[in-house]
């Protein structure tokens, strides 16, 4: 059975859009057999742990360290709903391996939709000083159960490419150093050839729209922490998909890259050469905007002029559900920047209720032309 077919039956349907909390995952988690409590977070929510399978080789992965990042949280759900298919393809994974899955490990952030945790602290630049309960609540898990390889489940946000390819870094990956460095040794280069075999899965469906995230070294990172502790170590980032901004989509191919990997390192395939794969996957670049509008005729000092500008969607948290609104975030645009939508005005000129220029921070409500645009959309 395909990968896509695998995803359209084993989807979790309760786990959809953005906001994903506690309250959305507790009914899925109370269903497992091996789930337990392992601590609590700093306002004393619950933080997860899930057992599956009983093989060898014992996978630790991680989502929603950022309380703002659930694409992969999803497809997490998605992966251990097929894991509990009784299929033979399952029954292969749990035979092989020993999942250790923590689908929350910040849930006051997840409430809040904040990256940070409940005291504003980013619990990915905490290993080292370990002042958060969810920090050392997972580097104690690490060292408990001692995993073969672990997963870190995140998201990255629309602003980047898959290099100057002019596509949207859908998924990235990065194998983190384990020094400043970034020397490749044994464990490194095993989750370098995870990455490159995910990769040439990814190709089949989303061609040029893998990227490689920045392999800068970072004690301070649980990736880089985990790595100089000789655990290969894999950052999945779950980027965006062109009109997904639900990342239902994103979702997919996080959900095909689990499987993949897994399937990869239950093989046990020897490779060689793995490393110039790896560095062919273009490296991650800030060069997108969600909205990108062409040779539009604006007037500046008494003298109409055509330039560009684009618009960025902030998020935030209304009631129950994420708003997205549109601002002006650069004008004058210079250099190769692209934008998930993109509108060419045709020299059209600009106007908005002040009658004046395009202003960063302003709202996307204006007209090019006779074209009204709101919310940064042509209306």
């Amino acid at each position: 059975m395909s990968y896509e077919e695998l995803f359209s039956i084993y989807k979790v349907p309760s786990l959809s859009g953005r906001y994903i909390t506690l309250n959305h995952i507790e009914p899925l988690i109370r269903q497992f057999e091996n789930a337990d409590t392992i601590g609590q977070s700093v306002l004393g929510k619950p933080i997860y742990s899930c057992r599956f399978g009983s093989g060898k080789t014992k996978i630790l992965a991680w989502s929603q360290m950022h309380g703002n990042e659930s694409t992969t949280t999803k497809a997490l759900f998605d992966f251990l709903n097929f894991l509990q298919s009784n299929t033979a393809e399952a029954q292969q994974l749990l035979d092989a391996f020993t999942f250790y899955v923590l689908p929350m490990l910040n849930p006051d952030g997840a409430q809040l939709y904040t990256r940070e945790n409940a005291n504003a602290i980013d619990l990915n630049r905490d290993f080292c000083d370990l002042t958060q309960p969810e920090s050392k609540l997972l580097l104690d898990f690490f060292k408990e159960i001692k995993p073969d390889y672990c997963f870190n489940l995140h998201d990255q946000r629309t602003i980047y490419g898959a290099g100057h390819s002019g596509k949207p870094a859908t998924v990235s990956f990065l194998a983190p150093s384990y020094n400043e460095e970034r020397h490749i040794n044994e464990s490194r280069e095993k989750a370098i050839n995870v990455i490159v075999a995910m990769n040439e899965t990814l190709q089949q469906f989303i061609p040029g729209q893998v990227g490689r995230f920045d392999d800068s070294f970072n004690i301070n990172c649980v990736g880089d922490t985990f790595q100089f502790h000789n655990v290969p170590t894999i950052l999945f980032e779950a980027g965006h998909y062109p009109g997904d901004y639900q990342r239902e989509m994103t979702r997919k191919y996080i959900f095909m890259a689990l499987l993949s990997a897994l399937n990869f390192i239950n093989e046990n395939v020897i490779v060689n050469n793995r490393i110039t794969d790896y560095l062919h996957i273009p490296q991650n670049n800030i060069n997108f905007y969600d909205f990108v509008y062409k040779n539009v005729k604006i007037n500046y000092d008494g003298n109409e002029i055509i330039t560009n500008f684009a618009a960025q969607f902030t998020e935030a948290l209304e009631g129950d559900r994420i708003t997205f609104t549109a601002y002006i975030a650069e004008t004058g645009i210079a250099g190769i920047i692209h934008g998930h939508t993109e509108y060419d005005a045709e020299k059209g000129l600009f106007r908005n209720e002040n009658d004046g220029k395009p202003e960063v921070d302003q709202k996307a409500d204006f007209y090019l032309g006779n074209t009204q645009f709101a919310n940064g959309i042509k209306v």
